[in-house]
């Protein structure tokens, strides 16, 4: 009789202590890394181009002005929008006097305030990115449009994925 006493006590003590223990293990978050350019190796008999100069406001216009999508009903960054967002960090780091409003839309299914709310979450999702890649959230804010401003107004999956985005305005 004391041994199944004993028995069930141990069993009482070990199978939390294992649940525990397993249960709030710590995941390692991994950020992704800029891609590196390897340059091409140069052929001895051709002339070197000229180097092409970037003015602020084509700069502004060719990574700014790209818009990230997500997922459907997800506010999660893919592979893809980080790599964007990177871009974005890099232009912000090298114009530190600009401010961005960083804006999240959602396709119109759902409600609108689910909508508003999936598209904070977005804006929020990207914000917090550019913040964790050296950017001071000073210099961002967030604004959700839900599905208030879509891009493409058609009823089909290509259309939708376009509205499923995060815009970020040059103030």
């Amino acid at each position: 009789m004391q041994k199944k006493m004993w028995l069930m006590i141990a069993l009482l003590l070990v199978v939390p202590g294992l649940l525990f223990t397993l249960g709030c293990q710590k995941k390692t978050v991994s950020q992704a890394k800029a891609p590196v350019e390897k340059a091409p190796a140069k052929a001895p008999e051709k002339a070197e181009a000229p180097a092409v100069v970037v003015t602020p406001s084509d700069t502004t216009g060719m990574i700014m002005q790209e818009d990230i999508y997500f997922d459907f009903d997800k506010s999660s960054l893919t592979s893809a929008a980080q790599d964007n967002l990177m871009r974005k960090a890099a232009w912000l780091r090298a114009n530190p006097d600009v401010t961005v409003t960083v804006e999240g839309h959602c396709d119109e299914r759902g409600t609108n305030e689910y909508n508003l709310a999936l598209g904070d979450r977005r804006a929020d999702s990207s914000k917090a990115f550019l913040v964790d890649l050296g950017i001071p959230a000073s210099r961002l804010t967030t604004i959700s449009y839900g599905e208030e401003r879509p891009v493409c107004g058609q009823k089909d999956e290509e259309c939708w994925a376009k509205n499923r985005r995060a815009n970020f305005v040059v103030n």
